[in-house]
């Protein structure tokens, strides 16, 4: 039974959302941030580890004693072009290499839609979605319990959310539409609670003329 997950990136747009909805699950969620990140007022009371993934022995020290982890970490689009390598790649093997070290066997690893895919735009930001794939790789290869969840074009938009459902698919069958940042971290957290998840990448995007499914009832 899951009790506290670590959340890494949680200082970021998809990070934070996760932790949130871990609350709401009456989940304890330990974050995961660099040192200089700035954490919303509404996680202020949640234990907290700031460091670089780069740091081994910190990051055993984060990781230690968690039932899960879910990695939120990512590249924003910038001039420094070697920070999808650093974090999408080497950054998840690193914490793949951690939970190996520590224990913990449950990873849900956000990536990307088209992720892998080499002529995308947004590999015009140091090639992001084949870092992406050699991050998947990483993890898919461990020997954990790992769900790779790949969403469509994430929007910020809080609104009617319960009005949409989940278009669930396997790997390399989407190519477009978006999905809300807060659904993103709801199926990060279904995804842990749903066995069948387990070494499966899922791709996800929403519709308000898909109807609501629950994750264990989709067959692949």
């Amino acid at each position: 039974m899951l009790r506290e997950v670590a959340v890494s990136g949680a200082s970021g747009k998809t990070g934070y959302r996760v932790a949130e909805e871990l609350i709401k699950q009456d989940l304890k969620p330990r974050l995961l941030i660099r040192p200089e990140s700035q954490l919303p007022e509404q996680l202020s009371e949640c234990t907290r580890y700031r460091l670089s993934l780069f740091q081994r022995d910190a990051l055993d020290r984060a990781l230690e004693g968690v039932d899960a982890l879910v990695i939120a970490t990512g590249a924003r689009p910038s001039i420094d072009l070697s920070a999808p390598m650093r974090i999408d790649a080497f950054g998840v093997q690193r914490q793949v290499e951690s939970c190996i070290r520590v224990g913990v066997r449950r990873i849900v690893l956000v990536s990307s839609l088209c992720a892998g895919r080499w002529n995308h735009p947004l590999n015009l930001f140091g090639l992001i979605l084949v870092w992406k794939r050699i991050g998947e790789t990483a993890l898919k290869n461990s020997g954990l319990d790992w769900t790779v969840i790949r969403p469509g074009g994430l929007s910020e938009r809080e609104d009617d959310l319960e009005k949409e459902g989940i278009v669930w698919t396997g790997p390399d069958l989407q190519t477009s539409n978006s999905i809300p940042r807060r659904l993103v971290a709801r199926c990060c957290i279904e995804a842990l609670n749903t066995p069948s998840s387990i070494g499966r990448i899922l791709e996800v995007t929403s519709s308000r003329e898909e109807p609501a499914r629950p994750l264990s009832a989709i067959e692949f």
